[in-house]
């Protein structure tokens, strides 16, 4: 369904290879442990929510940076397999392509250290050569993996030209008012929304004071991801809060990015809120039961199944 006639999104962001090792435990600091499994695997928040967006059915276009290694060829390949428009997707002579290392344990908690590489490389002129593709797409979607003045560009260029903004800001980092004023849908967890407003969000009732803090600050709409717990909304559209599935989660590296990918694919068609996050809790809650990144995510199809 990603095609000329469907909604299409801008995706500004990080690709990266993951390089994923999965062991029985996380270790702690100073700790060696045996693990069972190794791959290398394509990821990085920007192309793992532009691929979800893509097989959940939106045309879309990435806006990045990768390296001139062998990495980024393969990482620049497998973007186009999915339909997704790479013509802003720059290859960056001299640079690394930007890599993660994650941990992965038994019961699907990761952690992950990501080295920007070429993700570092997204600069206002880049920015500036992709405003013909923020301007018409349906949605803006940014994370914070690539360098901040780049993310503000962008939202600026869309604000313009009046293009709805959805920011993911992780890696969680400190945020100018007038910058979150410009995001019509702001998508955090609870790390994230802690460290924007101060508040420890750890129940419903946290969440939702941390979320209309978001909106004091001119946000349009807050959704809050609870992990198994399920979503929390508040904002302009309304407010609203929905239980997660329950399944048996094997890895969750992927699960906040299906979620956004997801969301923004059923918004930008028109879908009410509720129904966005729904569509995008349904995609992620397929995503925890697969390992992976991008193989994780599925269809929309996939999802499609579940429904019926």
């Amino acid at each position: 369904m990603n095609d000329a006639q469907s909604p299409r999104i801008a995706v500004v962001g990080s690709v990266n290879i993951d390089l994923v090792t999965r062991a029985p435990r996380l270790p702690v600091p100073g700790e060696t442990l045996l693990g069972t499994d190794f791959q290398t695997v394509h990821g990085g928040k920007g192309a793992n929510q532009a691929v979800a967006a893509a097989r959940l059915g939106a045309s879309v276009a990435m806006i990045g940076c990768v390296g001139d290694d062998a990495f980024g060829a393969r990482l620049h390949d497998a973007l186009a397999a999915e339909r997704i428009d790479v013509t802003h997707l720059h290859r960056v002579v001299g640079t690394a392509t930007g890599v993660a290392t994650i941990t992965v344990d038994a019961r699907g908690a990761n952690s992950i250290v990501v080295v920007p590489g070429a993700n570092a490389c997204v600069d206002d002129g880049r920015i500036d050569a992709a405003r013909e593709t923020i301007a018409g797409a349906a949605l803006l979607v940014c994370q914070l993996e690539v360098p901040l003045a780049a993310v503000a560009r962008a939202i600026a260029c869309a604000a313009a030209h009046h293009t709805p903004v959805l920011l993911n800001p992780a890696p969680a980092q400190p945020l100018l008012d007038a910058l979150l004023a410009r995001v019509d849908y702001l998508v955090v967890n609870e790390t994230e929304a802690e460290s924007l407003t101060g508040i420890a969000v750890g129940d419903d009732a946290s969440a939702v004071r941390a979320a209309d803090a978001l909106c004091a600050k001119g946000v349009g709409n807050v959704l809050v991801t609870l992990g198994a717990r399920g979503v929390c909304w508040r904002g302009s559209a309304g407010h609203g809060r929905h239980r997660a599935m329950t399944v048996v989660a094997v890895d969750t590296t992927a699960a906040g990015d299906t979620f956004v990918g997801g969301f923004a694919a059923a918004r930008a068609e028109g879908a009410s809120m509720d129904d966005a996050i729904g569509f995008g809790q349904r995609a992620a809650a397929i995503s925890v039961t697969r390992f992976g990144a991008q193989t994780s995510i599925p269809t929309r199809e996939e999802v499609a199944r579940m429904d019926a």
